[in-house]
């Protein structure tokens, strides 16, 4: 029987980036590392495990 994994959002990650090379458009400034996909799935694929240096961003309220 499979576990059922806890998906970490790199969107609301404080350390994930989007880059300007195309090829890797997405990065993960904790692991140092840019990427095609999401920076939490490449480490699950990598390790088996989620990433365990989310860390999720300061909530911000919007002015109406």
């Amino acid at each position: 029987m499979e576990k059922k994994r806890n998906r970490v959002d790199c969107f609301k990650c404080v350390h994930f980036y989007i880059t300007w090379d195309k090829r890797f458009s997405k990065g993960c400034k904790a692991l140092n590392f840019k990427t095609n996909r999401l920076p939490s799935q490449v480490v699950f694929d990598n390790s088996g495990l989620e990433c365990q240096m989310f860390k999720a961003k300061a909530r911000t309220t919007q002015k109406k």
